[in-house]
This record gives structure tokens, sequence and C-alpha cells, in this order.
């Protein structure tokens, strides 16, 4: 027995293989170029406003790009390479005639029914005989039949007469298919024979070792080597190796700015002679002064001197990182696109300085960190005025609005607590200053910021009524979002600024993960009243950002700081969304009280820790919050004395606290009255511990069943 290879020359099984290698590729990386991103900005609402800004085109174009590389353009390609390429063999498969292997059949050969006798069969093959026999055939030249296809014929007869008449050969034919008995594998190849034939046989060996040998190690490498070369917070190691030898304990926000350039990434934007072309233009236009005698960028003596220090394509990054922050005009196209994608960068690069920054722990540093990334988003430069954040309003304005003697500088909030007459007049009613339909669009902004309001502060430990050493406590916020100048905001609640633990089974609330359910007290009613489950959180719209070339979600930061010590006691938590809505459908704010909270463990020793709380939005210059809370550890003694005590003291049924304590612990009375009684029955009983066990088991006995009977 051996073994044949045949190819498929008439290319009626190579399209299979094709269909199917296409297949493979092409499906999975659909499903990941079609599956929707898992990204905050993919799903969050945006304010509302007809501003744009003077290079609204460049900052759209940048988004554009984004969004190529973030779809990977090369891998939308391949894609539609793979559609078309699978359509293709479905056409090949459609329009190419199968040939289907004959089985061999001795009846077929003979032309006679299955149910022909012996005398049948013999009488037919004595008939072909006298016309196929090799010594009376002739060759017929009208169907180019010549001596060989006769021969070949007149064997195939020989063999079916005997697979039908001779007992050996018919036994072979039964067990096998044929008259010879087992015959040789055939196997088919889904390839043209051309390709190992004729001296092709090198090239096919050549394209195999490129597969094989270049391009899947390469492939390999190029993620092996993209995963390792980068941070968790997405930034190269050698850029964050150059961010950590640029920190300083006494840097400042201008000082985070010039650190923010040395990131290799840059020299991916500026390649070559980008490095160097329009960079006097560049610098000139930031060191310009404006008509106030200021630094249009806000650019001091040492950032001055920072930017003459730096070479090659640091001090190329530098400026445009600080025209792009004073939105500074630099006449050109190319220039100006330059600028708007460096701050993407500067802004990546910001989040691994933070990561350094909160592990020196030095409270002005992560504050400085929280800040510069304020100012990138909104492309404001430091310490400017918060007022820029809203459309239409320009360095020169916001002077104007604050007045050439202020100190300080206004924040939104501020300017839209102002009486409308006020605050329209000094946008308005004063030379070079917005005109009536601006003010009214940079209002309207303004009244769509979702300010975080802290309404309540307070730490707790889950189950317990103080907190105890190295307890794990729960740091609660109460809040809720007022747009600046909202007006008739509602009081607050009293009963929204409590925070009801979860109940005892609820894994997951008692793990922080999410509530199942929670439980609001009412002051009218005789029972709890059961909330309804949460719902999937909710994602605060998306930052006002027109100047910055990409879509931000806002970000809180939270965390304790001992303003003595200058260093950080808690890190930071983050948070991103909402468990109730921020606004309703008509657009007005909902003011609802929203919960958020942080977990750490509690000091090892008693005492009170004085902590400043820092609420920051990484998205808004001037939206944030501090308040000094005082974090109490009481002996785990006094817990134990006080969780006695409530066993012992309980509120009279007939008072207002009774009836909410019968409420807590189930709502029956019955149920304080027998535990005060069972109290009274233990304090009666005899101490001696020479007393008899059998007798005080039964006046304990009786005694309770007697209060039972009079219940």
């Amino acid at each position: 027995m051996s073994t044949d290879y045949t190819y498929d020359e008439q290319g009626q099984f190579f399209p299979y293989f094709i269909l199917t290698i296409s297949a493979l590729i092409t499906v999975p990386l659909t499903f990941s170029l079609l599956k929707p991103t898992k990204e905050l900005e993919s799903t969050a609402p945006k304010i509302k406003s007809d501003f744009k800004p003077p290079d609204a085109n460049l900052i759209q174009g940048q988004k554009r790009k984004q969004w190529r590389r973030e779809r990977r353009l090369k891998r939308f390609i391949t894609v539609v390479a793979g559609y078309a390429t699978i359509a293709l063999m479905l056409y090949l498969i459609a329009v190419t005639k199968t040939t289907i292997p004959k089985i061999w059949d001795p009846y077929e050969i003979l032309e006679i029914s299955r149910s022909s006798d012996e005398k049948k069969i013999n009488k037919r093959y004595r008939d072909l005989s006298r016309i196929y026999h090799p010594d009376k055939a002739r060759p017929d030249e009208s169907k180019n039949q010549t001596i060989e296809d006769i021969n070949e014929y007149w064997v195939e007869l020989s063999k079916a007469y005997k697979a039908l008449t001779d007992e050996e050969v018919r036994n072979n034919y039964i067990q096998f298919g044929h008259p010879d008995g087992k015959q040789s594998y055939n196997i088919g190849i889904a390839l043209p024979k051309f390709i190992i034939t004729e001296g092709n046989g090198k090239y096919v060996l050549l394209v195999y070792g490129l597969l094989l040998g270049v391009l899947l190690p390469y492939i390999v490498g190029k993620w092996w080597y993209g995963t390792q070369r980068m941070t968790k917070e997405k930034v190269l190691l050698a850029s964050a190796g150059n961010l950590f030898r640029e920190y300083k304990e006494d840097i400042t926000d201008s000082g985070v700015v010039n650190a923010l350039t040395c990131g290799e990434e840059y020299k991916d934007v500026l390649t070559g002679s980008k490095a160097e072309t329009g960079l006097g233009k560049v610098e000139k236009k930031v060191s310009e002064s404006s008509s106030f005698g200021q630094k249009q960028v806000g650019l001091e003596a040492s950032d001055q001197q920072m930017l003459e220090k730096s070479d090659g394509t640091r001090r190329k990054a530098l400026a445009l990182l600080w025209a792009y922050l004073g939105r500074v005009t630099l006449d050109g196209s190319t220039l100006d696109d330059e600028k708007y994608e460096v701050a993407p960068l500067a802004l990546a690069l910001n989040e691994s300085w933070t990561a350094i920054s909160l592990a020196y722990g030095n409270v002005a540093q992560i504050l400085s960190a929280y800040h510069i990334s304020q100012n990138l988003i909104q492309a404001v430069p430091p310490h400017a005025s918060p007022l820029l954040q809203l459309p239409y309003i320009t360095p020169a304005i916001a002077r104007a609005i604050e007045g050439p003697g202020a100190r300080d500088h206004l924040t939104v909030q501020e300017f839209m607590s102002l009486p409308e007459y006020k605050r329209r007049k000094l946008a308005t009613d004063q030379p070079n200053v917005l005109e009536i339909e601006q003010y009214n669009t940079a209002v309207a902004v303004a009244r769509q910021l979702p300010f975080l309001q802290l309404e309540k502060v307070f730490f707790k430990v889950v189950g317990e009524r103080v907190v105890t050493q190295s307890s794990l406590v729960q740091m609660v916020l109460k809040a809720r979002v007022i747009p600046p100048g909202t007006a008739n905001v509602p009081p607050v609640n009293e009963l929204d600024l409590e925070d009801v633990d979860p109940d005892e089974g609820d894994v997951d609330a008692l793990l922080g993960r999410s509530a199942k359910s929670k439980k609001a007290k009412v002051l009218d009613g005789n029972e709890d009243k059961q909330a309804a489950p949460d719902e999937m959180p909710l994602q605060p719209p998306l930052a006002y950002a027109p100047y910055f070339p990409r879509d931000h979600s806002p970000r809180w930061h939270v965390f304790l700081a001992d303003s003595k010590l200058g260093k950080m006691a808690v890190p930071p938590f983050t948070f991103t969304t909402f468990d109730k809505p921020l606004f309703d459908d008509a657009g007005n704010p909902t003011f609802n009280m929203q919960t958020f909270k942080m977990q750490f463990q509690a000091p090892p020793q008693v005492g009170k820790y004085p902590f400043t709380m820092h609420l920051i939005c990484d998205s808004y210059v001037g939206m944030d919050s501090k308040m000094d809370v005082v974090l109490e550890v009481e002996d785990s003694a006094k817990a134990i004395d006080m969780v006695e005590e409530d066993e012992i003291s309980e509120p009279e049924e007939d008072s207002l606290a009774g009836q909410m304590s019968a409420l807590k612990s189930g709502g029956i009375s019955g149920g304080s009255q027998q535990r005060r009684r069972k109290k009274r029955v233990q304090e009666v009983e005899p101490s001696d511990d020479e007393s008899d066990t059998e007798g005080d088991a039964g006046s304990d006995t009786s005694d309770t069943n007697t209060d039972t009977d009079e219940e």
C-alpha cells in the first residue's frame, strides 16, 4: 500500500483553504474593531455650547488623528482586505465546477442493473467483448480514441466481470471496494501543484522562513517590547526616569511645566527638522508682552531662562507648550498643529509626574501636579484667571472683569454668584469686553459646570459607633453638584447626610463594591422605606475644554493631608461616576446628595488626629475644596462598654427615640420589653458560686414563662 498526493490543479479546494485562514484572522479583528470602548469619554454626555475657538479645525483634526490611532487604521485596512478576500473566495467556490471522485462500480461499467443474474452478466460481457476486445476494436478518430484507451477500458470490463462472477475477486470488491484488494491512500492538498514543482520549492521555503522566522518574531517582539517599555500611566520608562530626575522639593507650577517637556514622546512628534523649524518664531510669540505690560502666557524670569537653556526637541516642545497654555496664535497651520499635538502628551506625562509626587508625599507638589492637569485641559497658564475657562473670555477681558487693581482672581463660582445686573455690567458695559450674545453663552456654559459642593465629611466604622484602634475606617463625603450661578438651591435634607450601614449579608456593600439596596428613614412614617436597587453609575458631562484636542471625562481626587508636616496622610481616592443623576432631562440640576467613601486603616494609638481633606477636580481651575477634619480614635474597651450599654439601656416606647429604636430593631415593641425583663431576671439571680445550678435554671425558666404569659 502506498500513499499518493494529489494537488488542486483545478482550484476547487484552494478557495476553501484561503477562506478558512482569512476568516480566522478577520473575524477576531472585526470583533476587536467594533467592540465598544470602555473609556469614560466614549459614553459621557457633553456640555451644550456653540462656541468654537479660532483653531477649531486644527483641534478637531487632532481629535480625528487620535481616533484613527485608537481605532488603528492598519487594523481597519486589514479587516477590509480580509472581507474582500473572503468575498473573492466565496465567488470562486460558487463558479468553480467541483469534480467528485468516481466510485468504482462493476454494474455501472457493464451497464447492467444490480438485479441482474449470472446469466445476464455473462451475456452482457460477451456482447461487450465483441465490440471492445483489443483484437476486434478499432480506435474512433472522431472521438480521439487511441489503442491505450481501448486497452484500459477492456481491463476495466474484465475486472468488473470478475468482480461479479469470480469468488475471490468478488470478496476483494466487497471488502475493499475494488477487485484488486486494498488500494493506496490518496491525500489531497489544497494547493496548486506548480508551487512545489518546476523549481519553485525554494520560494515556498523562503516564504515559510519569512513568515515563521521574521514576521512572527517581529510581531511578538514588538508587542512584548511595547508592554515592557511603558509604565502603567502609559508613559515611556525613559520618560518616567527623566521626570524622576526633574523632581524637586521646592518646584513650582511653572517648574512642573518645564519638567513635563523632558519626555521622550516629543521626539515622535518633532522628528527631524521639525525640532528646529519655526522655533524662533514660537519663542518670539511666547515672549511678547500684552498691552497690560504682562507676559501673555504668564512666563516668569526663571521660566524664560529655562526656555533659553533648553535645546533640541525639548526646547521646541517647551515653547509650544507655553504657546498652548497662553492660547498664542503662531500664524502658521503647521506650528499651531504641533502646538495642539504636544498638549495631550504633556497631560499623559503629568499623570506620571503625579504618581512620582504621590510617592514622595509632599502636599505642595501633589497639589501642583493636579493644578497643572487643570491648566493643560483648560489651556490656561499657571496662576491665571479661572474665568478663562468660559467661552470668549480672554486674559484682557478677565482683567477688566476682575478690575485692574485686583490682587486675587475671581473663580467661576464667585463670578456667577454676583447679582445679575452687576455681573452683566462687569462683563459687557466696559470697553473691549463681551458682547451680549457672548456673555449669554459664557453664562450658559458656567451653569452647566459640575461644581461639587461638600455638605458633610465624617468618619465611621461599619457596625460600630466609634472608631477604634487599627480598625478599617470609612471617610464618608456627602456632596451635591451645584453648577455656578444656580438659583433657588433647596436646603439640605438632614436625612440625606446620614449613612446607613448595609445589611449584614450584603457582602458587596460591606466590601465597598456596590450596595444592593439602600434604606432611607422617614420622619412621619412608622416603618423604613426600602429604596430601589442601585442603577448603573452615572457619568458627569465631558470636561468643557474647547482648546484641548481630546475628550476628557472629569475625575475627582480626595486625599487627607497632615497640615503641620505638609505630608500626605492617606493616598488619594479617585472617582469618576455618581450614583444619582446630576441633571434632569431638561438640563436642570437635580441637587441629589451624592455619597463617596474611601477606606483606610485607623492609627494604632488612641487620640485625636487633625487632617486637611482635599477634594480636587482634575479638569477645572478654581473648583477645588478643602476642609479641616478630625479623626477621633477611641479605645476598643469603650466600644465594648457602649455595646453593653445599648443592651441595658433602651428608650421608652412612648417617646420618639423609642419609636425610632423600635423601627431600627425590627418594629416589634415586645422585643425590647422582653430584653429588659431578661436583664432584670439576671440581676436578681444569686451570684454565689456554690448555688444550686438546677434551682437557678428552674427559677429562670419560671420567670421567663410568667413574663411571656403576661405579654
